[in-house]
């Protein structure tokens, strides 16, 4: 049996959670066999793979996945402290360049400070240290220089979640299923 170019390398990816980004030559292989990759995640592993125009990745429903929440609550927080520092949060996070100073003083002088600190990837400088080498593993954030980074175009996946649990259409899916 043939597979696309890339396989091994789009499925250890995807199946660590990283996100393939449209500057990654096995984007265009994912993409190209798009058909393929559905039906395979799917069968294999019961993931849904989710393709966006810049990028792609698998989607487990498994509720005990605790990266995610912590990702959300990542960015709920760094959109509020941006929003109060009078700074348009969805423009920053698609063009800035964040210092990972600023931040660290965000999330310290936080209104949500109990949140953080009972947060063990949030609580402190180190832990978010950790926490964004995590998110450049898998592709959310790119790392510009050792203090400094950038949101790749994944961070519409959980900013698109946590519009959708704003509107209401979380609770309106789960309660139709």
């Amino acid at each position: 049996m043939e597979f696309p170019r890339y396989h091994k390398d789009i499925v250890s990816d995807l199946m660590a959670g990283k996100f393939i980004l449209a500057s990654d030559p096995k984007f265009i292989s994912l993409k190209e066999s798009e058909d393929f990759y559905t039906k395979f995640f799917k069968e294999s592993f019961a993931y849904e793979l989710e393709m966006k125009t810049d990028f792609g990745f698998i989607l487990s429903y498994e509720t005990g996945e605790q990266l995610s929440r912590d990702i959300c609550l990542f960015f709920a927080v760094l959109s509020f402290e941006l929003d109060k520092d009078g700074k348009n949060f969805l423009e920053e996070i698609q063009y800035a360049e964040f210092e990972t100073e600023k931040l660290d003083e965000y999330f310290d002088n936080s209104s949500y400070a109990e949140l953080i600190n009972n947060n063990n990837q949030l609580k402190d400088s180190f832990s978010r240290k950790q926490f964004l080498a995590t998110l450049n593993r898998r592709n959310i954030i790119e790392k510009t220089s050792e203090n400094k980074f950038t949101f790749t175009q994944a961070y519409k996946v959980f900013i698109d979640f946590a519009i959708d649990f704003a509107k209401g259409k979380l609770n309106a899916a789960n309660n139709e299923a």
